[in-house]
């Protein structure tokens, strides 16, 4: 049984363990104010699931989500995800997170401030841009006609295959940007994000995204 260490409970997070326990993962969810708080959501889940520290869901898991704020991302544990996937499905909100300047700039992108600060882990972005709710409702068999898409990004080939294989069965198509350093094109205010789109459709908007916004 593969087990997927969720750091972040917030609306991705518990949306992302929701589908994984349908499909049959286990998951070891957690958040920055302990597991205590996580009762309901770990109740909700069933038996698949439990609450844990940051520090405890990275070493349960087979394979890694980070879904917290950005401004937080330096808080992620790092030796207990060494060698490890994770998945990053941070975006970059200044009113949030405050100027960060190398991403005002157009010179870093979010998915690889979190490379940096994990250089023993193999980050892969995803679930950045849908909305939580159709984590869970939008997913489609494969093969159906006009199936939603979901763009990843990653340095390693075999993090962007857990992504596309992840994604393939929470019931989304795969569009692979490359490397990190070509995220940016799925980041916040740009044409692929937050709508839904197919394959083709996301290709074109990933062609036509800004550097700056």
């Amino acid at each position: 049984m593969t087990t997927i260490g969720i750091i972040g409970a917030g609306h991705i997070g518990s949306q992302v363990a929701r589908k994984a326990v349908e499909l049959g993962y286990d998951v070891v969810i957690s958040n920055s104010r302990g597991p205590e708080t996580l009762a309901e959501l770990v109740t909700e889940l069933g038996p698949h699931a439990q609450a844990a520290t940051p520090a405890e869901a990275a070493a349960a898991g087979d394979f890694a989500v980070v879904t917290v704020p950005l401004k937080s991302y330096q808080d992620i544990p790092v030796e207990p995800l060494a060698d490890k996937i994770v998945i990053d499905t941070n975006n970059y909100y200044f009113e949030r997170d405050g100027h960060i300047p190398e991403l005002d700039k157009g010179e870093a992108t979010t998915s690889g401030l979190l490379q940096e600060h994990l250089p023993t882990s193999k980050v892969a972005k995803g679930f950045n841009h849908i909305y939580a709710a159709q984590i869970t409702s939008d997913g489609t068999p494969p093969g159906t006609e006009n199936r939603r898409a979901l763009a990843t990004s990653s340095d390693f080939p075999e993090a962007a295959e857990l992504v596309t294989k992840l994604y393939d069965e929470f019931g989304f198509d795969t569009v692979n940007i490359g490397p990190l350093n070509e995220s940016w094109r799925v980041e916040r205010d740009r044409p692929a994000y937050a709508v839904r789109q197919n394959a083709a459709e996301l290709k074109d908007n990933l062609a036509k995204a800004p550097r700056t916004i």
